[in-house]
């Protein structure tokens, strides 16, 4: 367009009437008289408007598109997360239901011996007054919990209390070189004592030189005046050695302990002795033997060969 007189006196009109229509669209409002132009406008020029955007716009593309990737990143992440929540939630389970089988082959246990038990978890191994095998167990003097009572788990014999605190105790385990308790055979009733080796088997020194031991023989706990440290018939182990009789005073076996001492979790502290000695009930069924398989060999006899018939013709 050149620049005319008339030219100009336009450009002055248009502003002037675009002025004026703002001005009406702004006090009007909703019920603005020029809101159906501008709809019909948006919906006429709003996808060109859009599509011009996209093209012409590729920072505010870029933008978004870092954007939407952050949250998609932040979702994984958070996904993430609840997985790692399910899978400590699934291993909790399985540690729970791994406490309630021990807890019941506990109590199993403590039905047969009669015993009164507190059922305790292992909190700590080791102690600070230096004994090489212990444990820490949660409960203590608040809880009915003295200095020398027995402490079994499902299996059998764990240990002694040997310290106790307010809710705390702390109990020497049977593999400890310190530790001493009284044994009886299973079946032939003979006595002796035990005493820990670390990680090796229990060594048990029988009272009778001349005693009929074999491999496989087991022992309960003889049990203590007043049943302090030890209440009698919780299984000790099974015997996996003996040495040869040489005519001593006493004879030593070497025996297999029934608790796994690395892998204490539920224990429980014998609080109640039973009215009776149970002798041999608490001890685990024994297994059924292995037949052995026995192989028959069928010798058949081979055919003679065509020469030797003939020969012996």
């Amino acid at each position: 367009m050149r620049d005319t007189k008339e030219s100009r006196l336009l450009l002055v009109l248009l502003i002037a009437i675009a002025f004026a229509l703002i001005t009406v669209d702004i006090r009007g409002g909703e019920d603005s008289p020029v809101d159906g132009a501008r709809q019909a406008a948006a919906t006429v020029f709003g996808p060109i408007e859009s599509g011009v955007s996209s093209a012409v716009d590729p920072i505010g593309n870029a933008v978004s598109a870092v954007r939407e990737s952050g949250d998609r990143h932040d979702r994984l992440a958070e996904l993430e997360r609840e997985n790692a929540a399910l899978k400590a939630e699934l291993g909790s389970d399985d540690r729970s239901r791994s406490r309630l089988k021990q807890l019941d082959k506990m109590l199993g246990t403590a039905g047969k011996g009669q015993y009164g038990i507190k059922g305790a978890q292992v909190i700590a191994i080791g102690a600070a007054q230096g004994f090489s095998w212990t444990i820490t167990i949660d409960v203590g003097a608040n809880d009915g919990i003295k200095r020398d009572m027995t402490v079994l788990n499902g299996d059998g014999l764990v240990g002694r209390v040997t310290t106790v605190g307010p809710n705390t105790a702390t109990v020497l385990l049977a593999s400890d070189p310190d530790f001493t308790v009284g044994t009886r055979m299973e079946g032939s009733d003979e006595l002796g004592f035990a005493s820990g080796q670390g990680d090796r088997p229990l060594r048990v020194e029988l009272l009778n030189g001349k005693a009929e031991v074999k491999k496989g023989d087991r022992l309960v706990t003889f049990g203590s005046q007043a049943d302090k440290p030890f209440v009698p018939g919780v299984p000790v182990g099974v015997v996996s050695r003996v040495d040869p009789s040489g005519g001593d005073l006493t004879r030593t076996l070497y025996v297999t302990p029934y608790v796994s001492f690395s892998k204490l979790d539920v224990v429980g502290v014998v609080v109640q002795a039973p009215e009776k000695d149970p002798r041999d009930t608490v001890l685990p069924k024994k297994p059924k033997p292995t037949p052995t398989p026995t192989v028959t060999v069928t010798v058949t006899p081979s055919a003679p060969a065509d020469g030797q018939d003939q020969q012996e013709q």
